[in-house]
């Protein structure tokens, strides 16, 4: 697999359908190892980084579970493909900084990858489409247990699986859903919603995890500790969770409807018009505006618009992507006019 093979693919994990996915765009499963009798990520220097490098890729491949996987490192990239492959969320933003010692691994399309050398030695995650946690899960669990033939992880029968950052230790495993709670925000609920779930061992986030804004009304919602609890522990906890969080946001959205029906639509009108018309927008008002016709389709105030579309243009809008369609990079300023030209022609507007 080349990176122009992800860049044209459909992206299942955003692009698809799957369950609950008018308020679930995807589910994430991430799994953190280290390679037993190396020194870790934040201790190792250069040498012992770039041995680590050699050794996890080395042991990926012959795993065979990436038969035609995309291999890489970081270092023999340039700025924008790294951008690119952290806006589809393959790696995180993290990853794209101080490149010379990192690797990163994707197959299945775009819907597995493995970052080598993050926080930890081998941070492997799956995402799939809609509510599926259980399902992306038992992917995750398949592809681990095919590299652990290949690759010593660091084990204590005291503690389970020992990572860089304490709250991962014990089974490594974080898994996320990313949800568009649009009518909690509306509705002024949201900030009670989040304290309450925080206060149950959930971590809230933005739109491409730790440290970025919730633009759009989109959040990322994962378990917090790994530590002293199985895997079904967690999964079975952050399902229980997030289904009342759905429920929840998916009732307001009905009693939204019924009671402020003329304000909703004109708000969702005036986006949809905005982006059929707009020559000019920036990255956060497409994300905003995107956000308000998603919810206009699922209310069904919108009806020559699919959700699929919308969940493309979230993407495809995004900077690097922009570029990437370019071959070039281009100014802030450049970006905004052609995101605008994107979205008119996509959307059927002037």
């Amino acid at each position: 697999m080349k990176l122009e093979d992800i860049a044209a693919s459909p992206t299942g994990w955003l692009k698809g359908r799957g369950p609950r996915d008018s308020i679930v765009l995807s589910t994430r499963v991430r799994v953190a190892r280290n390679i037993s009798g190396r020194v870790y990520v934040e201790k190792a220097g250069g040498g012992q980084r770039l041995e680590i490098l050699s050794y996890a890729m080395d042991g990926i491949k012959k795993s065979g579970v990436f038969p035609s996987g995309f291999f890489a490192r970081l270092k023999d990239l340039d700025a924008l493909d790294k951008n690119f492959l952290a806006e589809r969320h393959l790696m995180s933003r993290e990853h794209v900084d101080d490149p010379e010692y990192k690797g990163l691994v994707v197959g299945d399309k775009g819907s597995c990858s493995v970052m080598v050398n993050e926080e930890d030695h081998i941070r492997l995650q799956v995402l799939m489409p809609g509510f599926d946690v259980i399902r992306a899960w038992k992917k995750a669990d398949e592809i681990e247990n095919i590299m652990a033939k290949h690759l010593e992880f660091d084990y204590s029968n005291s503690f389970g699986y020992l990572t860089s950052c304490p709250t991962n230790t014990g089974t490594g495993l974080r898994a996320s859903c990313m949800l568009h709670l649009t009518a909690l925000v509306m509705t002024g609920q949201i900030d009670t919603v989040f304290d309450g779930i925080s206060k149950l061992g959930m971590t809230i986030r933005g739109f491409y995890g730790e440290g970025t804004e919730a633009v759009g009304d989109f959040f990322q919602i994962s378990n917090q500790v790994a530590l002293g609890r199985s895997e079904m522990d967690i999964l079975d906890n952050l399902v229980r969770i997030i289904s009342k969080v759905i429920d929840r946001e998916d009732d307001t959205r009905k009693n939204m409807l019924s009671a402020r029906k003329e304000e909703i639509s004109d708000r969702v009108e005036r986006s949809l018009v905005t982006l059929k018309t707009a020559r000019i927008i920036t990255s956060s008002e497409t994300i905003k505006l995107l956000s308000t016709v998603r919810l206009g389709i699922d209310i069904g105030i919108v009806k020559d618009v699919t959700p699929e579309l919308v969940n493309e243009m979230l993407l495809l809008s995004q900077p690097a992507h922009l570029q990437r369609s370019g071959e070039r990079e281009i100014a802030p300023h450049e970006r905004d006019i052609k995101r605008a030209d994107l979205i008119r022609h996509k959307f059927g507007g002037e």
